[in-house]
């Protein structure tokens, strides 16, 4: 019996069907899938493996072996690959032209991205990149690495990478990463999590993460949000910084600091990009501690110029002064609760053990030239051990190796210092020009552990205008040419002092008998020529209304040595005075201020000798002092 023709054109093609699906093979559509992505990305993208598709409402395709190459610059052969892509793809959203992914696992994959020079990098492709990427909602990363490389800032960075747990606060499952590398050719390791690489596709929103970094003993908290993360560019983080010595920072970020002790800070951490070549990054609103000074204010770094420039604007509530020792080439004080580290208070240890006052570390030229700088510090209150610093205002300014303070003023015991100093560093050898003036300040505090800054009161005043060359505050110090000069108008002084000053022994017994009492000072000048680091005395004065003290000598800064001589001459007649000098001798760490031993003695030997052969009135003309000082010619114009 025939068939129904319609019947046998079915059974052709239900057994045509059952051949295809018995001999399908999607592997074929390896090929075409390979050309279009190359064409997107411009590109080769090669699928090693299988690649399979399971058919239903919602198709899965698997495939195996991806490879995508990578710029031809860039260090790697391929830009990403990984051992099998697996994820699911909605139909009917498909028919309608829009591709829904709700799930994409990768194993094993791998992404290496890298910036080359003049602002280029691996990860935008010919269409510029994004606009056609699907939308996903799930993704799970297992066993994934990814490098980061940019040999312009010594940058070579690789992480492994993989899907977290779910968190109920988390959209999606977030992205752990874990490893390290080199930043600016130092090591650092890297640990913290992301969000998933799904909020990428949020462009309005930013993409959330919470990363720690450690280089050597500085560590960093990253929290916050990347802006445009596909691009690398904007970010709005919190930054928490801590560390040993924020000098350490300078093979890090390129800005260089003088040596602190142990900081922290926290502050608001963003980046500017005004073209493809520069960029600058904000450090606003931080604050924290360094050593034992707290410190806050806002900080910026512009790079992509032809050198770093940093900009920082300070404000320090309780300054802690020895915590700048740093930037004389000073270790801060160790011990007694002070903030330090191993190294530097080795340091101070071998700076109290040594004979030399002024510091002798050369500053490092190299740092002085690898940045400009606009930084400006204030300080409310200092606190000092042995200055009678109140507090400070400091302007630094770097440009192309030449550092300026200007001005760099101190509340210095009641009055006011006042300096501007210029370090020209360009080239071996650093050459150094400084005008100091100080007005209105307090004998008493300026010395308030000598005797004769305890019992006198007056206003003192003093200008100093140097040039030297040197690479260090010692070197400095040794070479320096120029004047100084300073003054002191009308005071007091306690009477038993400048009878000591005088040897007057009567005068002494009688303030001994009775009380010491103020005695006017008339001025106090001396006027200085320095010449090759040798401090030479014009005129030497300290005159009140009973006694003038006239002093000669030299102070001599590069063997930190002191030779002063002070004679004294009374205005008043005294029945028994040895009139002794007296000398300020021995180094600036450790001075020495006593009589001339050998005149007293011989004075004192002199009237015993008198007193036994003639009689003992005769004994008092080796010991008599008539009273014939004259004012001093120096006294006009001298109040502080």
């Amino acid at each position: 019996m025939s068939r129904h023709p319609w019947a046998t054109t079915f059974g052709v093609l239900a057994l045509g069907v059952i051949v295809l699906i018995l001999l399908w093979d999607w592997n074929w559509f390896k090929g075409p899938v390979e050309r279009r992505v190359s064409a997107n990305t411009g590109r080769e993208f090669h699928i090693d493996g299988d690649l399979d598709v399971d058919l239903g409402r919602t198709l899965t395709i698997t495939a195996d072996g991806l490879r995508l190459g990578n710029s031809r610059w860039a260090r790697e052969q391929e830009m990403a690959s990984t051992d099998r892509l697996e994820f699911d793809l909605r139909l009917w959203p498909l028919l309608r032209g829009r591709m829904e992914i709700p799930r994409i696992s990768l194993e094993k994959p791998t992404l290496h991205l890298q910036r080359g020079g003049h602002g280029v990098n691996n990860w935008t492709f010919k269409d510029g990149g994004n606009s056609d990427l699907p939308e996903f909602r799930n993704v799970r990363i297992d066993r994934g690495v990814m490098t980061y490389f940019e040999p312009t800032q010594k940058a070579d960075i690789k992480v492994s990478v993989a899907s977290g747990e779910r968190r109920k606060q988390d959209a999606e499952s977030p992205i752990l990463v874990d490893g390290g590398g080199q930043w600016n050719g130092n090591a650092f390791s890297v640990k913290g999590s992301a969000e998933s690489p799904l909020e990428l596709r949020e462009s309005e929103r930013p993409y959330r993460i919470d990363m720690r970094a450690v280089a050597g003993s500085t560590k960093a908290h990253a929290r916050g949000a990347l802006l445009d993360p596909l691009r690398f560019r904007d970010m709005d983080l919190e930054l928490a910084l801590s560390g040993k010595n924020l000098a350490d920072l300078y093979p890090l970020i390129g800005v260089a600091t003088p040596d602190t002790p142990p900081y922290t800070l926290d502050g608001h951490l963003t980046r500017d990009i005004a073209d493809p070549k520069t960029s600058t990054w904000h450090y606003n609103g931080f604050s924290g501690k360094v050593g034992d000074s707290d410190l806050a204010g806002d900080a910026s770094v512009t790079v992509g110029g032809a050198r770093p420039l940093f900009r920082a604007n300070l404000l320090s509530k309780r300054l802690d002064f020895d915590d700048l020792a740093g930037f004389i080439g000073k270790a801060p004080q160790a011990g007694r609760g002070e903030a330090s580290t191993p190294a530097l208070a080795a340091k101070a240890a071998t700076e109290a053990a040594s004979s030399k006052l002024l510091p002798n570390e050369p500053y490092k030229l190299d740092r002085l030239r690898a940045m400009d700088a606009d930084v400006r510090l204030k300080a409310r209150r200092i606190t000092t051990i042995t200055l009678p610093i109140d507090d400070m205002d400091a302007h630094l300014l770097i440009n192309d190796g030449v550092l300026r303070l200007d001005p760099l003023n101190f509340g210095v015991a009641d009055g006011d210092l006042r300096a501007t100093i210029r370090m020209d560093a360009r080239e071996r050898t650093i050459r150094t020009q400084a005008k100091i003036t100080a007005r209105g300040m307090t004998l008493g505090k300026l010395m308030p552990k000598a005797k004769l800054g305890s019992t006198a009161v007056g206003k003192v005043r003093a200008d100093i205008a140097v040039t030297t060359q040197g690479n260090s505050i010692a070197s400095m110090a040794a070479n320096a040419n120029g004047d100084a000069e300073a003054g002191m108008g009308r005071g007091q002084i306690s009477k038993l002092l400048m009878e000591f000053a005088s040897m007057d022994l009567a005068g002494i017994l009688k303030i001994k008998l009775t009380h010491d009492r103020q005695i006017p000072i008339r001025c106090a000048y001396g006027d200085f020529a320095v010449n090759n680091g040798v401090m030479t005395p014009r005129a030497l004065v300290f005159d009140t209304t009973e006694l003038r003290l006239n002093g000669k000598g030299l102070i001599d800064l590069d063997d930190e040595q002191l030779d002063l001589t002070f004679k004294a001459r009374n205005k008043k007649f005294s029945p028994l005075s040895l009139r002794s000098p007296f000398y300020v001798r021995g180094s600036f760490k450790e001075p020495n201020v006593h009589p001339d031993y050998v005149r007293m003695g011989l004075r004192a030997a002199a009237a015993a000798v008198l007193a036994n052969v003639a009689a003992p009135v005769a004994g008092l003309a080796a010991t008599t002092d008539l009273g014939q000082g004259k004012d001093a010619r120096y006294c006009g114009g001298q109040d502080g």
